[in-house]
């Protein structure tokens, strides 16, 4: 049977992922990730807040 879908390394550790815990390879490196977006580790840039837009007059 074929795979769903390529297997790609966790961006974790690098181990390859499993379907369980996809794109991750356990449950840990996936619980991992979710802490570091929580933490706010990882952000998305953005406008800082209280900047109008030009074109908003």
């Amino acid at each position: 049977m074929a795979p769903l879908r390529p297997t790609r390394p966790c961006p974790e550790c690098g181990k390859p992922s499993t379907r369980e815990a996809y794109p991750f390879c356990s449950p840990r490196c996936k619980n991992i990730d979710l802490n570091r977006w929580l933490s706010g580790s990882y952000v998305i840039a953005g406008k800082p807040l209280g900047e109008e837009d030009e074109n908003d007059s």
